[in-house]
C-alpha cells in the first residue's frame, strides 16, 4: 500500500485529493501539509496535518501529491527528491528552468509527474486539438478561470498552445497588420497562437480551442463543474508513478494517448 502526503490539502482542490486518497482501498493517507495548518488533527482518523514538509518523518512516505502554488510547488518536489519520495504534481506556472532542474533531478531517487491539468476530459481536449492542427491551420485559444487563478494563461492554455502550435508550424502565427486599438486586446502570444484569458468570479475553469478555416471554425471545449473531476487523474497517476523513471510531463501515457 503506498502512503501518500497531499501538499495544499487544505485548499479547495487538496480538499478533494485528500478525501480520494482516503477512500481508495490501495492507498494511504498519510498526512496532510498546509501552511494553514497547524499540527491538528484532520477529518479523517489520525491523519495530521503540517505546516511544512520538515515536520514529517520522510522515510515512511512513498509518494507525494502538490496542489500549492508554483514557489511552493518547486521546494516541494526538491524536498521529495532529497528524500526519496515520488512526486505527482498539479501545480501550474513552475518556470521551463526549474522544470530542467527537476528533470535533471528526477530518477536517481524517485520520480516526477507534473501535469498541467488532471482533468480526463481536459486532456482529451488538447489531444484532440492537436490532431485538429494537422487539419487546420488558425487557432486561438480563449480560457476562463476563477477570479483567484493566480497564473495567466493557465497551465493547460500554455500546454495546448505549444502542442497546437508543433502541429501547425509557422502558420500557426496570426498576423496583426490591422494593429490594436486597445494594447493585449489580441491576447497574448505563446509560440505564435493567440491565448485570450479571463478571470471573473462564478467560473472554475473552462477552455476553448477555435480552429478556422475558409467557410468554417471547429471549436473544442471543455468545462470543469466540479473540482472531482482531478481526483480520478491523480489518483492513476500515484498509483503509476513508482513504476515510471525520471520526470514526465502530462498523463497522456497513463491513459495511452
Amino acid at each position: 500500500m503506498l502512503r501518500v502526503v497531499v501538499f495544499g490539502g487544505l485548499g479547495n482542490v487538496g480538499r478533494e485529493i485528500a478525501k480520494a486518497v482516503w477512500e481508495d482501498e490501495e492507498l494511504e493517507l498519510y498526512a496532510i501539509v498546509d501552511s494553514r495548518a497547524a499540527g491538528e488533527k484532520t477529518e479523517y482518523p489520525e491523519v495530521v496535518a503540517f505546516r511544512t514538509a520538515a515536520e514529517m518523518d520522510s522515510s515512511r512516505i512513498d509518494v507525494m501529491v502538490d496542489f500549492t502554488v508554483a514557489e511552493a510547488a518547486v521546494s516541494n518536489i526538491h524536498w521529495a527528491l532529497d528524500n526519496g519520495v515520488h512526486s505527482v504534481v498539479g501545480t501550474t506556472g513552475i518556470s521551463d528552468d526549474e522544470i530542467d532542474k527537476i528533470r535533471n533531478k528526477a530518477g536517481a531517487k524517485a520520480n516526477v509527474i507534473i501535469a498541467p491539468n488532471f482533468s480526463l476530459g481536459a486532456i482529451l481536449m488538447m489531444n484532440f486539438a492537436e490532431r485538429a492542427a494537422r487539419v487546420f491551420k488558425q487557432c486561438e485559444i480563449i480560457e476562463l478561470h476563477h477570479k483567484g487563478k493566480k497564473d495567466a494563461p493557465s497551465g493547460t492554455a500554455m500546454m495546448t498552445a505549444k502542442r497546437v502550435a508543433k502541429e501547425l508550424g509557422d502558420s500557426s502565427r496570426v498576423s496583426l497588420e490591422s494593429g490594436e486599438k486597445v494594447k493585449g486586446s489580441r491576447g497574448g502570444e505563446v509560440e505564435g497562437l493567440r491565448i485570450h484569458s479571463v478571470r471573473l468570479d462564478g467560473l472554475m475553469a473552462h477552455q476553448e480551442v477555435i480552429f478556422g478555416s475558409p467557410g468554417e471554425t471547429l471549436t473544442i471545449k471543455h468545462d470543469t463543474v466540479d473540482r472531482r473531476c482531478y481526483a480520478p487523474g491523480v489518483i492513476m497517476a500515484v498509483k503509476a508513478i513508482p513504476g515510471m523513471s525520471g520526470l514526465t510531463i502530462g498523463i497522456e501515457s497513463l491513459l495511452g494517448l
